[in-house]
């Protein structure tokens, strides 16, 4: 089974009181250990596709599956819980909180979990990313890179099956991006989890299993590497 499913997935909004579609009659699997890139220009849909695949927005018809749950079905307690454990996401601003220090950042969504060794798991986490030592810095205190390198830690410490990228390295210069590229590869491969990146890089793209390309909410082509 698949662990995140789309299936014949239009989403549309209103805008001016006008409906717009974001994406129609898409379909899409994704599997543990595949790393997923979505391409295309601004406007095509991509981070769309991520919200609903994050189940942070939801369909207006057709069926997103989360480890074979339908999104739809499930009350906020619920839908809060399978962000919390089955969904890590990684932004293109980082989102760390600044007045944290490194570990508080990577610990916080345990705590908020009231899960315990939360230290413990966050200290693990920051050795994967090889940002042992930084702990007790702050956000300010660090490069680009090691901020973005703090976001995958904090996205992985609930060990999600599915994890979110948009544009992670949009804010990073050529060397540091290849460099989360290579880490958001070797953690699908090492952690077994889905990696999805909307990205407008072909260069970022190149370094995934999978390239799905998107064209006015729709996907025009596939490629498997």
């Amino acid at each position: 089974m698949p662990i995140l499913s789309l299936q014949s997935v239009t989403k549309e909004y209103l805008a001016e009181g006008q409906p717009v579609r974001a994406l129609h009659n898409l379909s899409l699997e994704v599997s543990r250990g595949e790393f997923v890139a979505l391409v295309g220009r601004s406007g095509c849909g991509k981070s769309t596709l991520l919200s609903l695949a994050g189940a942070m927005d939801f369909p207006s018809s057709g069926v997103v599956l989360v480890d074979g749950v339908v999104t739809t079905s499930l009350r906020d307690d619920a839908l809060a819980r399978i962000r919390r454990e089955k969904i890590g996401f990684i932004f293109q601003s980082f989102q760390l909180i600044h007045t944290l220090t490194v570990f508080e950042n990577v610990e916080l969504p345990l705590l908020l979990a009231g899960k315990k060794a939360a230290r413990e798991v966050a200290r693990d986490r920051l050795s994967w990313v090889e940002l042992d030592g930084l702990g007790a810095r702050y956000p300010h205190q660090l490069s680009g890179g090691q901020m973005q390198r703090v976001a995958i830690a904090r996205a992985l410490v609930q060990s999600p099956a599915i994890l979110l990228a948009d544009e992670p390295t949009g804010n990073l210069d050529t060397s540091t991006g290849n460099l989360i590229l290579e880490l958001l590869r070797r953690l699908t491969r090492e952690q077994n989890t889905a990696t999805i990146m909307a990205t407008h890089s072909v260069e970022a793209a190149a370094m995934a299993d999978v390239v799905v390309k998107l064209r006015d909410g729709e996907i025009a082509e596939v490629t498997r590497r």
